[in-house]
């Protein structure tokens, strides 16, 4: 099964942003960042996606991860790799 595409809407100063950044180049997955940084439209849309007005918000495939803390929660439960390979 193909790897399922990662979004993540983000700022560029956010340190949980950053620390997603980094668990997600850790697993060597690629992800495309979507920059709400002045965007209020780009912020609409993440809003709408995720019910969430914090960053970073990160969707793998169709299915809303949450943030940086869910994120690593994931990871910790052994269910990041999973997701991440498309199973």
């Amino acid at each position: 099964m193909a790897a399922p595409t990662i979004e993540m809407y983000a700022t560029s100063w956010c340190g949980y942003c950053e620390r997603a950044r980094q668990l997600l180049q850790r697993k060597g997955a690629g992800y495309t960042e979507i920059s709400v940084e002045g965007d209020s439209a780009r912020r609409a849309e993440m809003i709408e996606r995720s019910g969430r007005r914090t960053v970073p918000q990160i969707f793998i495939g169709t299915q809303h991860i949450g943030g940086s803390d869910e994120l690593a929660e994931l990871d910790q439960r052994g269910a990041l790799d999973a997701l991440l390979a498309g199973e």
